[in-house]
């Protein structure tokens, strides 16, 4: 048995958006016309905005034609390697900003920065062969695509068009009762809400709160029923994304003379119908969050009569805070027995295995990979239907679970928590492929990989990027998408799971295994993203992985002791589109030159590695935005050249134990905002007033080596009062008491280091002073901090 696979993919419109919008930038058209490649880039920008015009037609056909699915694939591709080659013209461009604004220490900078270009004068610009043959070709590859749009038949200007495949089927207030299993508690519970007595006049409004397939429409469709409820009027709308408020008057009113009649009318004849009379309104699916339109809606409904109320069914938290009236019920996963009892009804027609003894032990594994959800069960159990024979089963037990038909059961049902998403949430949704299956994160982690692979936009106002990316993750959380374990940390249920990977596609693959016989598989350029757990399957696989040429994610989790010195050096010449480089736990105790050619790279994990230092190279690493060197106990010093890392946001060396000072100039990178410790030196570039500049520093900042201050005022200079976003402070001196420690200079260093007034723990350690504070140093802390 064959079951059918739609491949998914992220959607390409907002990434089309990206690529016009940098096609629009002044300093890369400034760049590409002292380049002679302007007249190419403009070529671009008309092919792109043709193209795009059709991107909803092709977006919403893929789901049913083959050929305009292979051409939106083609597309997504080109979409890539369109944006790496803006991405090395913007890089170069800033290194050449960097170069003309330097002082005569520019030399430096000029033995380390690799160019994508000949010549180094910062005014002008020659393209190498290279670079003008990949232009060339790309330019091909657009035109062949406009090409091919015309002979499928693509319709421009559809932008309305795909919010019909983001229509949920709606629902109606029958339920088969005998279909049901494990929800008669559930019910209960929510008839006691029903009727409960509330003080307030306000009409109770009841939500349901639960992922997509759980079964809120099936519980509030059994409580709907319920033949014990009193109520003089019912109604069930099915409501969904658009929060017609027209329309749903219409619906309660269940009459056909409101045609033509305006909200104003409509809402008039609803109070009438509803005035004194105890009602009970389910309205299924809602996702407005919109407190004004609610407010609206609702008015008629103040006419009730005490007793009335409102079941509302989402999946969304938010939605549930804005109108409920009750804390909302949230509604769990089925137990195992019932999401068996389900799959077997489903599948065999009967309530047990009784005459199909054969297929019980593989039913019940089938019915594990439900999870519980009792859509999946169903699902499953009509996959099987009409076929009670163990080879039937066998295939579908082996099987993943985005291989059940698109258009019955679980996938169209996660599918619609992911079409209803916004099309920034979509790219980011779908990048948690990059996740296994079980994996815990941390959100901060999530958002940073988010940034890295330039899914965040630039905030017009002063909101930084990480803060946006927060807004997105608890979006996304708040529908499920996300379930939230201990200790901080986030999973994906496996579905969900599923789901990332089925529409993130062909990009993202978990390990090198899953491109099969190396030899048959050709298509190693489109692969952009690859997680992997044992580095020993990369090492036995190194050819493969070199021939990716355009992978931009190489993550690796929990390698601990396996040495890669070899591979690394071997790897990374080859992979010069990455962007995220993540060797966490990995045995590493050199890292190559060739690290600086990674121009596109944002992200650098090196936690838990042996090395002592990194090359001067990783300074040409311009666009590097997060380096993560945590815990690396055996990292003696830093590379001098970092303060050219102009687009730095974090520098996280907490647990380098032996690390003894700090490069000179990290005064210079001004959008630091996570450096965990500052280790503070005595000669120019190494003072404590390096951190004068540093205002956007959050968290957590140890003050490390106070006693090397040689300038009293450095402590007033470093400004630590204007760092708001810092939370905790340390202020270490020396462990060793000698007689060189001036106990009047560490007075004075102490008495000018002044905390943020929002500071919310202080740490003093080795202080030779005596123990005392600022006064108004100490009324600030004192209100909900700690002072140790």
């Amino acid at each position: 048995m064959e079951i059918a696979l739609a491949v998914g993919g992220a959607l390409l419109s907002p990434a089309f958006q990206v690529l016009l919008d940098k096609l629009t930038s002044m300093d890369l058209l400034n760049y590409a016309r002292q380049g002679h490649v302007l007249d190419e880039l403009k070529k671009w920008d008309r092919l792109l905005n043709k193209i795009y015009a059709f991107l909803d037609d092709a977006e919403e056909k893929q789901m049913t034609n083959q050929s305009v699915k292979v051409w939106v694939s083609e597309l997504r591709h080109l979409a890539y390697d369109v944006e790496d080659i803006l991405d090395e013209f913007d890089t170069e461009a800033r290194r050449r900003r960097l170069l003309a604004e330097a002082t005569p220490s520019t030399s430096n900078l000029r033995k380390f920065i690799p160019a994508c270009c000949v010549g180094m004068n910062p005014r002008t610009v020659k393209f190498n062969a290279e670079v003008i043959s990949m232009m060339e070709k790309i330019t091909v590859r657009l035109e062949d695509i406009i090409k091919e749009k015309d002979i499928m038949h693509l319709e421009e200007g559809t932008r309305g068009r795909i919010s019909r495949v983001r229509e949920r089927s709606a629902t109606t207030c029958l339920v088969n009762e005998a279909q049901v299993y494990g929800r008669e508690e559930n019910k209960k519970a929510v008839l006691r809400l029903l009727k409960a007595k509330t003080r307030s006049s306000e009409i109770s409004v009841i939500p349901i709160v639960g992922m997509g397939g759980i079964g809120k429409t099936t519980l509030a469709q059994l409580v709907f029923n319920d033949t014990m409820l009193e109520f003089d009027f019912k109604a069930w709308v099915s409501v969904g994304e658009d929060f017609n408020i027209s329309k749903i008057t219409k619906t309660i009113l269940q009459s056909k003379d409101c045609d033509g009649e305006d909200l104003n009318s409509l809402q008039v004849k609803l109070k009438e119908k509803l005035s004194r009379n105890k009602f009970l309104i389910v309205l299924d699916d809602v996702w407005t969050e919109n407190y004004d339109d609610w407010t609206l809606f609702r008015g008629p409904f103040e006419a009730g009569a005490p007793g009335s109320k409102i079941i509302i069914t989402t999946r969304s938290e938010r939605v549930s805070s804005k109108i409920g009236t009750i804390p909302a019920y949230y509604l769990q996963k089925l137990s195992f027995d019932d999401c068996l009892s389900i799959f077997v009804y489903h599948a065999l027609g009967t309530r047990n295995f009784d005459e199909y003894w054969d297929l019980e032990e593989i039913g019940a594994e089938i019915a594990k990979k439900c999870q519980g959800l009792p859509l999946a069960a169903k699902t499953l159990g009509g996959l099987l239907r009409g076929k009670p024979n163990l080879t039937a089963w066998i295939e579908v037990l082996e099987s993943k679970i985005w291989d059940l038909p698109e258009d019955n059961g679980i996938l169209p049902a996660l599918r619609l928590s992911y079409h209803q998403l916004p099309s920034h949430l979509k790219r980011c949704f779908a990048h948690c492929a990059i996740f296994p299956k079980d994996y815990k994160f941390h959100w901060h982690d999530l958002v940073l990989l988010w940034m890295a692979e330039g899914l965040l936009p630039q905030s017009k106002t002063k909101k930084k990027m990480e803060d946006i990316g927060l807004e997105y993750f608890n979006e996304l959380l708040s529908r499920s998408l996300f379930e939230e374990h201990s200790r901080g940390l986030f999973g994906m249920h496996d579905l969900i799971s599923d789901l990332a990977h089925f529409v993130a596609g062909e990009t993202f693959i978990e390990s090198v295994d899953d491109l099969g016989d190396s030899q048959l598989y050709a298509d190693f350029d489109k692969v952009r993203h690859l997680t992997y757990t044992k580095w020993s399957e990369i090492s036995q696989r190194l050819e493969v992985l070199c021939k990716m040429k355009h992978l931009r994610t190489l993550v690796a989790l929990d390698l601990y002791s396996e040495k890669i010195d070899m591979e690394i050096n071997n790897l990374l010449p080859e992979l010069r589109c990455l962007r995220v480089l993540s060797l966490e736990h990995a045995s590493i105790t050199q890292l190559p030159n060739s690290i600086g050619r990674l121009n596109h790279l944002r992200f650098l994990n090196l936690a838990y590695a042996g090395i002592k230092w990194l090359p001067e190279s990783v300074c040409a690493l311009l666009n590097l935005h997060m380096l993560v060197l945590n815990w690396c106990g055996e990292l003696t010093t830093l590379p001098q050249g970092i303060k050219y890392l102009i687009n730095l946001h974090y520098l996280e060396i907490t647990g380098t134990w032996k690390l003894q000072e700090m490069p000179a100039g990290i005064g210079n990178l001004t959008c630091l905002q996570g450096l965990a410790k500052f280790i503070v030196g005595k000669a120019d570039g190494l003072r404590l007033r390096e951190l004068k500049d540093l205002l956007s520093l959050q968290g957590k900042l140890s003050l490390q080596r106070l006693h090397n201050v040689v300038d009293i005022e450095d402590a007033k200079v470093a400004n630590l009062k204007d760092k708001h976003g810092l939370l905790t402070l340390e202020m270490n001196w020396s462990d060793d008491f000698n007689d060189s420690r001036n106990e009047r200079d560490e007075t004075l260093v102490l008495d000018l280091l002044q905390p943020p007034k929002d500071l919310e723990m202080l740490t003093i350690a080795f202080f030779g002073g005596p123990c005392r504070l600022h006064e108004e140093h100490v009324i600030a802390i004192t209100w909900s901090t700690t002072l140790t």
